[in-house]
């Protein structure tokens, strides 16, 4: 308990911060608005279900990106790792794509499937697909050879090493690689719904931005970054057991 508060210590001061540097002036309230206005805003925005509806959009298009990602990612990373000719194929695929701004694709596939939910979950795919690729194909690379060959002078066949040996080896690395994309489904998400939807937590913060709802606006973005927060401590939880067999 002692060591979760030391860890958690800044999150309260910088709240603290925030609402002393707005009520004195320090940092104007049309910039900053304080955080108990913010909080205010935020109870009127789930009082009248806006928070909610637009809530529950964006996490379906981000949930079914991010499933769809790992899926697809794990399944071609660690084939990558295993046939010569699939790597061969696609890595340089990979390897064009993944330095490139994810962001750039929004006009892409906005121009392909329009401004409802399909547009959103193919760029978050496309997006998260490649760390979770990578992490992968990492993965199953490091295995030990001398697992391997054990396994196969037992008998066991090229499929069934692949399942017991090779992809054991490639879990922690894959798992990382899903971290990663799980924080940039947020930030894929946001950034797409900022600029092509009609609903979801991006549409929102843009329409109470230009609106001048600033103390909304904040509210919504609290929202994504505690959300973001949350899923990245439950994710960290659901590692260290699915790990715990490494110790």
């Amino acid at each position: 308990m002692r060591a979760a508060l030391l860890r958690y210590a800044p999150i309260p001061l910088l709240a603290l911060a925030w609402e002393v540097a707005a009520r004195t002036g320090l940092v104007s309230e049309f910039a900053l608005p304080p955080l108990s206005e913010v909080l205010k805003a935020w109870v009127d925005l789930a009082r009248s279900g806006d928070l909610w509806v637009n809530g529950a959009a964006s996490m379906i298009r981000a949930g079914a990106g991010l499933a769809l990602a790992i899926g697809v990612g794990s399944v071609l990373g660690i084939a990558m790792a295993w046939w010569g000719p699939v790597r061969a194929l696609a890595s340089p695929l990979v390897e064009l794509l993944y330095p490139m701004p994810k962001s750039a694709l929004i006009p892409v596939t906005a121009l392909w499937l329009g401004f409802g939910n399909a547009s959103k979950i193919v760029l978050i795919f496309l997006g998260c697909m490649l760390p979770v690729t990578l992490g992968a194909f990492n993965g199953a690379r490091s295995s030990e050879r001398v697992l391997e060959w054990s396994a196969r002078s037992l008998g066991a066949s090229r499929l069934r090493t692949l399942w017991d040996v090779v992809v054991p080896s490639a879990l922690p690395e894959l798992l990382n690689g899903v971290r990663t994309a799980l924080a940039l489904s947020f930030v894929l998400l946001v950034s797409a719904e900022l600029i092509v939807a009609r609903s979801g937590f991006g549409y929102l913060i843009g329409f109470l931005g230009d609106g001048g709802v600033y103390d909304a606006m904040f509210a919504v973005v609290l929202t994504v970054a505690f959300l973001g927060f949350l899923a990245d401590r439950l994710y960290q939880g659901l590692m260290n057991r699915v790990l715990r067999w490494k110790s």
